[in-house]
């Protein structure tokens, strides 16, 4: 029989790719324990790093829904930790064996959420819940939750566009703003979403996406309805499949909006099933009321806007991209016959939102397997050619590097093809680079001039290699106002390249930062002069019925309650999302907005947002600018997260939690329980 240190194993409950579950015990005491062992002799620094995290995650939590973590310890030397054995087994096994009655997958479903409202409570995002990390005991009907290996202590996070088969988590349990691919950030809404997916596996005995294409799934999970479950089994409660669709909703905003809400839900239904024998109609989220400030992560105003990006993607595609928009303008509809490059400048003030417009574009070239790469600039690194393209094509190379091996044999062939020799003048550039194709031979030293013109050369072949038919390549460069002018003048010559195809280039920009004599404009009046096309958007502040929409989007309620708000709000903002955002969380801050769960609305539901708009002018916040109100919350922080984000900010826009951990001398952990002490 296998013996792990001092633990005899009775039984393996599942291998994963890095671990291996037993079931065993020791033979002093007796007790049953579960071990989760590091699978490999050798494993990765990120394979010990994670088990690590998923121990710090669970040995502070303490509910009867959460299996619990013991200890974390060395078996013969792998790393493992040690977790209680209730004499459960996985829900997927339980499935495998058996379709279970309404009646018990509604004492399983409340179980369940029961522990996601918990770990919600200690702002703790699962991020994979599906049927084999939920265990239950059949013979006393316990349920508990497991596995926290890409658990996240932390209210939002932004996922990253990552290879299908590189993601967190488990694609075809996964949301869509889960999968990097929907310009969404994500909060632990992410977890109603998985749990409806295994809610739905639970009623019909099959998975609402069942393909084994990673990119087919991420698509489901963006743009496909799932059929109804009552509709693959008509015995089936109306009222469940409902919650349960409403739990798969594609955005965030139209799911559940707390576990208390679905919780107050799914107990009404057991209780209605017990006492009656029947579920009566019931409309899921009456009792969801959205009692925290949620604003909506969907664009107001910009439909327009973003059906141009659209179009001008569909025609670089060549009609690839065909039917992307869903409101087809008449250059969709005729695509030209090849594709081409084009450049789409993007202006406006700060906080206007250029970037979310921008992005929105991720999600088409999602379903026409492009690729969609971003740089910024930043004001304090002007001194560092190409940095912004670098940013972006590193993340690019990255993508490939979790691809099949086949698959980066190909690529690597291409890119050689396409270098020759002199793939080491890129590579020196492109760090990632030599992961793909290798150490190249060194390459002849030439003068200056020289040298510039076969770097711009070699990198019009280096892009071609990605820019192709079958995959058109989107390179979005935001903040151009602190462009380098070695990425000018290469924007310059890449746009106007007359063989260059299936490019396009989107630069976003500040117009009020920019004047006439400034590099950019004389850049894009140098492609002018080609006869090349720019185009370009302005975008625009959001006018009072755009304002007045989100801010009743946001408090739930009609347009005609919130019009002397949102007056107030758009007159204070000029129409800037941002600032817009800001000034709503702020009042939220200050409970200046505060939901009354006693009141009652016009429609006769309880609950609603209430405000006073002679106490908002009396405190003085509407009259702050937008620095002074962001300065203002930064400040209500404690003293130690300040701190934190003034070593954030010196690294620069962007910052990794392990730089951030030796830059501030302190530990990983310590820095995430540090953000959770943060306010608003």
């Amino acid at each position: 029989m296998l013996k792990i240190s001092e633990y005899q194993i009775d039984s393996t409950l599942h291998e994963g790719v890095e671990t291996i579950i037993y079931r065993g015990q020791t033979p002093r005491d007796g007790p049953a324990a579960i071990l989760k062992v590091l699978k490999a002799e050798y494993p990765t620094l990120e394979a010990i790093t994670r088990l690590k995290h998923e121990y710090q995650i669970r040995q502070n939590l303490d509910s009867e829904q959460i299996v619990k973590a013991i200890s974390i310890e060395t078996f013969d030397h792998r790393l493992g930790m040690v977790l209680e054995d209730f004499g459960g087994e996985s829900l997927a096994k339980l499935l495998e064996k058996e379709i279970l009655s309404p009646r018990a997958n509604l004492n399983i479903a409340i179980q369940i959420v029961k522990a996601v409202q918990y770990l919600h409570f200690q702002h703790i995002i699962h991020k994979d819940i599906k049927p084999s990390n939920i265990i239950i005991n059949s013979q006393t009907k316990q349920v508990k939750l497991t596995d926290f290996g890409i658990a996240t202590k932390l209210n939002k996070e932004n996922p990253q566009f990552n290879n299908p088969n590189s993601v967190e988590g488990t694609l075809a349990y996964m949301s869509p703003e889960q999968t990097g691919r929907m310009n969404r950030t994500l909060d632990y809404r992410t977890d109603f979403y998985s749990l409806g997916i295994t809610l739905y596996e639970m009623l019909t005995g099959k998975l609402p996406f069942p393909s084994n294409d990673p990119l087919e799934l991420v698509y489901s999970h963006i743009a496909v309805q799932a059929i109804e479950p009552h509709q693959i089994n008509p015995e089936i409660p109306a009222t469940i499949s409902e919650i349960v669709m409403k739990l798969m909703a594609k955005n965030a905003e139209d799911r559940y909006q707390s576990a208390t809400g679905l919780l107050a839900d799914l107990e009404t239904c057991l209780h209605q099933l017990e006492t009656t024998g029947e579920i009566a109609d019931l409309l899921p989220g009456r009792l969801d009321i959205l009692s925290q400030l949620l604003i909506p992560q969907k664009l107001y105003g910009r439909e327009k806007q973003v059906n141009e990006l659209l179009a001008a993607f569909e025609r670089v595609g060549a009609g690839l991209a065909n039917n992307l928009s869903e409101k087809p303008t008449t250059s969709e509809q005729n695509p030209p016959p090849s594709g081409t490059s084009e450049l789409m400048l993007v202006s406006g003030y700060s906080g206007i939102g250029k970037s979310a417009a921008v992005n929105e574009v991720s999600k088409p070239i999602t379903r026409s397997k492009g690729y969609f790469i971003s740089g910024k600039f930043d004001q304090f690194k002007r001194n560092i050619p190409y940095a912004s393209l670098i940013q972006a094509f590193n993340s690019l190379l990255r993508q490939l590097l979790t691809e099949s091996a086949d698959c980066l044999e190909t690529w690597r062939t291409k890119i050689l093809t396409a270098l020759g020799t002199d793939g080491q003048v890129i590579a020196d550039v492109i760090s990632e680079l030599e992961l793909i194709i290798g150490k190249q031979p060194e390459v002849p030293e030439v003068g200056p001039t020289e040298a510039q013109n076969r770097f711009n050369r070699l990198f019009k072949e280096f892009l071609r290699v990605f820019a192709q038919k079958e995959h058109p390549l989107v390179i979005f460069l935001d903040d151009l106002q602190w462009a380098d002018s070695a990425t000018l003048k290469l924007m310059q010559l890449l746009i106007t390249d007359p063989e260059q195809q299936y490019l396009l280039l989107i630069g976003a920009y500040r117009d009020n930062e920019v004047s006439p004599t400034h590099p950019l404009i004389q850049t894009v009046e140098e492609i002018e002069k080609t006869g090349t096309i720019v185009n370009n958007i302005v975008l625009q502040p959001l006018d009072l019925a755009n304002v007045t929409e989100l801010i009743a989007d946001t408090l739930n309620c009609c347009t005609e309650k919130v019009i002397s708000l949102a007056e107030l709000i758009w007159n204070k903002t000029g129409g800037n999302p941002f600032f817009l955002t800001q000034l709503l969380q702020a009042l939220y801050q200050d409970k200046l907005l505060k939901f009354d769960f006693t009141a009652i609305t016009n429609e006769g539901s309880k609950g609603s947002w209430d405000w006073s708009i002679d106490e908002i002018q009396a405190i003085g916040i509407t009259d702050k600018s937008v620095v002074e109100l962001v300065a203002s919350r930064i400040e209500k922080l404690p003293q130690s997260t300040q701190e934190i984000l003034k070593l954030a900010a010196c690294v620069g826009d962007k910052f990794a939690l392990d730089v951030l951990s030796i830059v501030s001398e302190q530990s990983a952990n310590w820095l995430t329980d540090k953000s959770q002490s943060r306010s608003g």
